[in-house]
């Protein structure tokens, strides 16, 4: 068996740099990726509120005497997202609300990657009669 010769300082040193260096190439690369996973997160939990918002809109809807505007107060009640575009369609014994929101990409670095984002739901319901005063 041969013994390994001892590192000298020197060698200790230059793969210290090494290391330096790897960590200046990938922390970029890993800051970019958990930023992109921030943005999805986002888009998520805005996707969850707007389909909040429609489920919303459309049981107010279902059991207004006035649809549109019965849709549009419960769905803006429903959800901290502005602006909400809310859509309200009668047809016979259905109404659908379909609820709309673009949400800006407007976390740091991904931004400039990817453009806005439009979620988007849409429910439908039976109507009931009105409630009586």
């Amino acid at each position: 068996m041969t013994a390994t010769p001892a590192r000298s300082g020197q060698d200790a040193r230059r793969d210290a740099g090494q290391a330096a260096v790897e960590f200046a190439v990938a922390l970029p690369i890993v800051v970019l990726l958990l930023l992109g996973i921030v943005q999805v997160v986002v888009v998520v939990r805005d996707q969850l509120a707007v389909e909040l918002a429609a489920r919303e809109g459309a049981r107010a809807a279902s059991v207004a005497a006035d649809p549109a505007a019965a849709a549009a107060r419960a769905a803006a009640a429903a959800t901290g997202l502005a602006p909400l575009r809310v859509d309200t369609e009668v047809a016979g014994n259905q109404v659908t609300v379909v609820v709309t929101h673009t949400n800006p990409t407007d976390v740091a670095m991904i931004g400039a990657l990817i453009g806005d984002i439009t979620v988007r739901a849409e429910v439908t319901m039976s109507r009931e009669p009105p409630p009586s005063p």
